[in-house]
């Protein structure tokens, strides 16, 4: 252990196993180093032993369950936009070849204690029943401008420039009702509170966009993917590229230490009585508790099911969002459904999650809008986490801190958390303007 490093990344997350191997493909030496014995720190997908020992302390699951080892139940269960920037992320690095995906079944939001399919496109929004005739009329107007946006055509604009007007003053021009912004800001935008409606509307509209491009990709019924056997594929997937250019990594190292000279800077990491030098650390919350401040806190029910969603089409698969007002929360609650047909289970058996940003101590009382729409299930686990956020000043200290998972059901919060460190420990901006129909070829699809 001392050698010199570029860059010392700790914890195995998503986060800093993507950035491991962007930093490695750059060029950078880099050593990774865990305490736990196992990829993927938070993020890890556990099987079903794992999950009760988590949860139930030494009982026994029962067998009516199946067999453990078929079981990977992914701890921040997250679907990916098939034109994302995940996708994106995948493809520039070559992951793909390690990994499969299929395509999620599909995309709904609640409306007034019901459960709809999201419409996506002018054609799909004149089917929809969460709007009424008129309603469907304006709705379609609305998705065409949007779908014929082009930032550098301005016969596309509308007269409008989307960097000065807000998102509410486009919406407005609609003259859409408030239960048609409501999932179209949420459940297709994927804003997780309204705040977005006083923003430019630039972003509103890209975000639109990617949602629509992402649903023709692979003409599924969402606009998602998730790999097969669960998100524990993606960091060791990550870990494998990092090696491939060179990285070293090392898993069940106690302690990992920081380790900064008089002027605050981090030199090296201390593990094991050996210290590893190097110019920079990139690391989880977990590992300089004294540089992060807490943010807030997420609310999740985990349940084992033997039936879909009900009210999804019998999805195998599939995401719903309840957008804060139809519960009046600050903020979306998410449920999240995989099962045997993403081989996360056994057959027969279906993985749902609801989380929420928390606003109180009690998950159960929360989540319950959530739980109430999944009918019976098999099994549930409730939790609470804290989420962390960097107070550092990376230049002085030279760490660079992820921040913790969100409730978001998708993965467009967590990409743009990683390619900003990217930037800031490399000084160079992350190019992802790739060839998109490779990765449909790799999908599996």
């Amino acid at each position: 252990m001392d050698e010199e490093y570029d860059v010392i990344v700790l914890g195995t997350g998503l986060k800093e196993c993507i950035l491991s191997g962007l930093l490695s493909v750059n060029g950078l030496k880099v050593l990774h180093m865990d305490r736990n014995e196992y990829y993927g720190g938070e993020s890890s997908s556990l099987s079903l032993k794992q999950l009760w020992k988590r949860f139930r302390g030494n009982d026994q699951p029962p067998e009516s369950l199946g067999s453990s080892k078929e079981y990977n139940v992914d701890m921040i269960p997250k679907f990916m936009m098939a034109n994302g920037g995940l996708v994106r992320v995948l493809i520039h690095t070559d992951v793909t070849k390690y990994l499969n995906f299929k395509a999620v079944d599909g995309s709904f939001v609640y409306n007034k204690g019901k459960i709809y399919k999201v419409p996506a496109t002018d054609v799909e929004a004149l089917k929809s029943p969460l709007m009424g005739l008129f309603e469907k009329r304006r709705a379609r107007k609305f998705f065409i401008y949007v779908q014929d946006y082009e930032e550098n055509d301005p016969k596309s604009h509308e007269g409008m420039d989307l960097n000065k007007v807000t998102a509410r003053d486009l919406i407005s021009k609609y003259g859409l009702e408030d239960d048609t912004i409501d999932f179209i800001g949420h459940s297709l935008a994927l804003h997780s509170d309204d705040s977005y409606l006083d923003e430019p509307a630039m972003e509103f509209v890209e975000r639109m966009k990617l949602y629509a491009e992402s649903l023709a990709r692979f003409q599924g019924g969402s606009p998602y993917i998730y790999p097969m056997y669960g998100l524990g594929e993606l960091p060791q997937a990550f870990a494998r590229l990092s090696a491939v250019y060179g990285g070293t990594y090392m898993l069940n190292k106690p302690e990992c230490k920081v380790e900064f000279d008089e002027n605050g800077k981090a030199f090296g990491v201390t593990s094991e009585g050996e210290t590893a030098k190097c110019k920079k650390v990139v690391c989880d919350p977990s590992y300089l508790p004294d540089k992060v401040q807490k943010v807030g806190k997420v609310a999740r029910a985990i349940c084992i099911m033997s039936h879909s969603i009900p009210d999804t089409n019998d999805s195998h698969s599939v995401q719903v969002i309840l957008p804060q007002k139809q519960l009046g929360h600050k903020s979306d609650m998410y449920l999240f459904c995989c099962s045997y047909s993403h081989n996360v289970a056994p057959k027969g058996k279906y993985i749902a999650f609801v989380t929420t940003e928390a606003e109180t101590d009690q998950p159960e009382v929360e989540l319950k809008p959530g739980v109430d729409l999944l009918g019976p299930v098999d099994e549930i686990f409730y939790e609470t986490y804290d989420r962390f956020e960097p107070k550092n000043d990376h230049e002085v200290d030279h760490c660079f801190i992820s921040t913790s998972y969100d409730a978001t059901t998708h993965f467009e919060s967590t990409v743009k958390n990683v390619i900003a460190m990217y930037s800031k420990i490399t000084g160079k901006e992350l190019d992802l303007s790739v060839d998109l129909s490779a990765a449909t070829a790799a999908s599996g699809e």
